[in-house]
């Protein structure tokens, strides 16, 4: 349809500045940048590592589980669990047996799921519930609304659709990635990741003994830094500059349980990764 049809055209149409364009055109791209509703602006996403925390066994886990109860009485949280070693193991399995990344990705979920309902578990004297993945989402704001906390599987469900990684066959977006995303897709708080850790180090210090602990920093540094090791997945390092709502997140250690308590008060207690240069 030419100008001149639409000129002629008596019908109504709905006004939108991106009906006539490409999707593609940057400045098209630039001009949606918009304030971004925030749909659960105070919870807190609270990530529990699956290996570091939920595989060390009930001395680790269980003091986590009495902090994050005690906080359910002030705050709104929403827990992610990790697979831990099982999903190392079945990623072992599946990359020895050729299986793309999009499957492997299928396959992590249900490990993390299963630490879910381990953790929900715990937390059911508290009024927590494990959300099944597939109405996490939806449903979200209203099982928040009703109860002090819910728990999902952080693996984000790209599933087959996983992103090809740039090196190897494991799923880049992995429960860490997930917690991220969730947390700007809803507008939450605050992120937290728990790990065996107390934060970032210029090198791993479960090797070194001399190396040197980072309170704060920048991505942008942290990418020029471009350090052997994180003990977070090393995507977020490509999301958070992205994000609109989400500018940073701590990593504790919840091996001292009263960390948990402390971040979730806003406390700086581990190492804040920010995009604040």
């Amino acid at each position: 349809m030419n100008n001149q049809d639409y000129e002629n055209d008596k019908r109504s149409h709905l006004s939108s500045m991106l009906m006539r364009e490409s999707l593609l055109d940057k400045d098209l791209q630039a001009s949606t940048e918009t304030p971004v509703h925030r749909m659960l602006p105070n919870a807190q996403v609270i990530k529990i590592g699956g290996r570091s925390i939920m595989d060390a066994g009930r001395d680790i886990t269980i003091p986590v589980v009495e902090e994050l109860s005690k906080a359910l009485g002030d705050h709104k949280l929403i827990i992610g669990t990790g697979g831990g070693t099982r999903s190392r193991h079945v990623f072992s399995v599946g990359i020895d047996m050729g299986m793309p990344t999009g499957v492997l990705a299928e396959l992590a979920q249900a490990d993390a799921l299963g630490n879910a309902h381990i953790l929900g578990t715990l937390l059911a004297p508290q009024g927590v519930v494990a959300i099944p993945p597939e109405m996490f989402g939806h449903l979200l704001p209203m099982f928040l609304h009703s109860a002090p906390g819910v728990i999902f599987s952080g693996v984000p469900p790209y599933s087959l659709w996983e992103h090809p990684p740039k090196v190897g066959s494991i799923p880049p977006h992995r429960t860490d990635a997930g917690a991220l995303l969730l947390s700007e897709c809803f507008g939450c708080k605050r992120l937290t990741l728990v790990k065996d850790v107390d934060g970032l180090y210029d090198k791993d210090p479960k090797i070194h003994s001399d190396a040197n602990f980072i309170e704060s920093i920048s991505v942008n540094e942290l990418v020029e830094r471009n350090l052997e090791t994180l003990p977070f997945e090393r995507i977020l390092l490509d999301i958070l500059p992205n994000g609109r709502l989400i500018r940073e997140f701590q990593v504790i250690n919840g091996t001292d349980p009263s960390k948990v308590s402390a971040a979730l008060n806003g406390e700086h207690v581990g190492t804040i990764v920010h995009c604040k240069d």
